[in-house]
């Protein structure tokens, strides 16, 4: 394959990257979802998230395997339970 086309792929690969795995800011650091064919080379679970941060000048990441089925209903029925109560706290700016 040509330099060229490497390069024109890379940058294709690099703008579907972007649009499915836009870190999401936490304190302090970042969790990003885990591309599939990236979970796949590392031989972790599809789904599986990682969570950058900084220390002493590194980059740092820790990877989770994706939530069980068992949570994610868990988390959603508290959701439903206290939905109120979070909109209020978001109304409020929490």
């Amino acid at each position: 394959m040509a330099a060229t086309d490497r390069l024109r792929r890379m940058g294709a690969d690099r703008e579907q990257m972007d649009s499915t795995t836009t870190p999401k800011k936490t304190e302090p650091g970042w969790i990003v979802d885990v591309p599939d064919e990236i979970a796949q080379a590392l031989g972790v679970p599809q789904g599986s998230i990682a969570i950058l941060h900084p220390n002493e000048g590194r980059l740092e990441v820790e990877l989770l395997p994706p939530p069980s089925e068992e949570l994610v209903k868990s988390v959603r029925r508290t959701f439903e339970q206290f939905k109120e109560a979070f909109d209020e706290m978001k109304r409020l700016g929490d």
